[in-house]
């Protein structure tokens, strides 16, 4: 009822407005730079956001189980991440709960799919409408379906030209030819 009114109709930059609700329902929240109005949240109690978050329009956080997104990390428009199932090895299928976790410094770009018991690491970037369904490492560029990295992430700063970010030698320059 609350999301379907206070949430929804609120005005366009009542961020902290719509954060506060959130918290009310449980939700632990830092202070958000961005949380659009049509962002739909499932369990708000299984919600944790760090500080200078943006979070896009129709972002739905299906919290079934704990959702985690580190700070400075930004999840545009239309993603889906997903913290619960079902066993379908059981004739009843019932409901599994397991937590997503999405590190510091992120991009998940726009209409991506994060799957049940995803771990994202810190600084990662994840290329529009990708699936990712399987774990990926920290500082890397990740695209596809299934996401998977194709190149390291490097930070810079552009005043200083100084690299913020750890350069990781596992991760391919370019995805590999066929």
């Amino acid at each position: 009822m609350v999301q379907a009114t206070l949430f929804r109709f609120s005005p366009r930059r009542a961020d902290q407005w719509r954060a506060s609700l959130l918290r009310f329902f449980g939700a632990k929240i830092g202070r958000v730079e961005l949380l659009r109005n049509s962002v739909r949240v499932e369990v708000p109690w299984n919600l944790e956001i760090g500080d200078s978050v943006q979070i896009g329009d129709s972002v739905y956080l299906y919290s079934l189980g704990p959702i985690r997104i580190g700070e400075r990390s930004i999840i545009s428009q239309f993603t889906h991440i997903c913290a619960g199932t079902h066993d379908f090895e059981r004739l009843d299928f019932p409901l599994v709960r397991i937590p997503v976790s999405i590190g510091s410094d992120c991009w998940i770009a726009t209409d991506t799919y994060i799957a049940p018991g995803i771990r994202i690491g810190d600084g990662v970037v994840v290329g529009a409408r990708a699936n990712v369904v399987r774990d990926l490492p920290s500082w890397t560029v990740c695209v596809g379906s299934p996401a998977k990295p194709v190149k390291a992430r490097r930070l810079v700063d552009p005043r200083t030209g100084e690299v913020l970010s750890p350069e990781s030698d596992d991760v391919p320059e370019t995805e590999p030819k066929a």
